[in-house]
């Protein structure tokens, strides 16, 4: 069913989880309408009263591409996490759920019904690891950095999705790419995890403690995101991280003030590397490496300003639960 002219309304593709579900009750409270596009049809709880769902496989057509016509955006946030073993079927997922679903909906919006009535604007979760992980370490990335080397699965894995992106984007729509660092949010997302092992006394410096911790707090990411569907002047890619990024041995160290915990020994990298492979099934390099990014466009360009620019600010609104 085409959506009135008169309700902005957002379909938010992937939006299931953790940055799915904050952003949402941000839209509601700005007043749009929201619908998310997920592989569950059930509605799951903790989203906004009245939010409309619809299932669907990011991978083919259905009755979901309906939503689509007449709406004021659409966000995709789809992409299987990468906080795990990087298995060779690990990797096939992570890489094929990006892509497929940039097609899905690349699909949808050139549907013959959906002529004259498509989103004005598409914003496109990207990554900010597509530099990859530069030596030397404090080297400072923004939008003009050119990608990592193809071969490591990261910047392979952001080239790809972006092409997938422009690709699927049309002539006519206005498409922004937002390269998303590491998201601090109360509720979900490794700040979860993080804010465990602090409180359980393991909240010391991991590895070496030099590499870079790109990161933005959610309730900036949200605001982006929502200024980024407003205004026609955003367009392209951003850089999405907070102005100041930190090292490990910082964002340690403002865990620790921000959960009220004393020094905590470190982490080893040989230690970290056994317990991500044989207690966590992650990926150790998401915490043995870094990139220090910075959002030259959206500082410079679009003069945006973050709510929580330091991390001890937002490492603090974290553990009061605030988004």
């Amino acid at each position: 069913m085409e959506n009135s002219p008169l309700t902005k309304h957002v379909v938010i593709a992937g939006g299931r989880g953790f940055l799915g579900q904050g952003l949402s009750w941000t839209l509601h409270k700005r007043g749009y309408a929201v619908t998310i596009l997920s592989r569950s049809a059930a509605p799951a709880q903790g989203f906004p009263p009245g939010i409309k769902w619809r299932q669907w496989n990011a991978r083919t057509l259905g009755d979901w591409v309906g939503c689509l016509r007449g709406a004021t955006a659409v966000v995709n946030l789809v992409g299987r996490s990468v906080d795990c073993r990087k298995t060779e079927e690990n990797k096939r997922v992570i890489l094929e759920s990006r892509i497929n679903s940039c097609h899905a909906l690349g699909e949808a919006l050139r549907a013959p019904e959906m002529s004259g009535a498509i989103p004005a604007v598409w914003i496109q979760a990207g990554t900010a690891h597509i530099v990859g992980d530069p030596e030397p370490r404090d080297t400072i990335c923004d939008e003009s950095t050119p990608p990592g080397p193809l071969y490591e699965m990261a910047p392979s894995v952001g080239v790809a999705w972006e092409l997938a992106f422009h690709k699927a984007l049309l002539p006519n729509q206005r498409g922004v790419m937002l390269r998303i660092s590491f998201v601090l949010g109360p509720h979900g997302g490794a700040m979860s995890r993080l804010s465990r092992l602090t409180r359980w006394g393991f909240g010391g410096t991991v590895g070496r403690g030099d590499q870079w911790i790109s990161w933005i707090h959610q309730h900036d990411l949200n605001r982006l995101i929502i200024t980024a569907i407003e205004d026609p002047s955003y367009t392209g890619v951003y850089m999405t991280t907070a102005p100041q990024p930190v090292t490990n041995r910082q964002f340690m160290q403002a865990m620790r003030r921000g959960y009220h915990r004393p020094w905590s020994p470190p982490a080893p990298g040989f230690a970290v590397r056994f317990a991500c492979r044989f207690l966590l099934n992650s990926d150790p390099d998401l915490a043995l490496l870094g990139r220090r990014c910075v959002p030259a466009r959206l500082c410079d360009e679009q003069g945006f300003q973050f709510k929580y620019s330091t991390i001890d600010d937002a490492i603090h609104a974290c553990a009061q639960g605030d988004v």
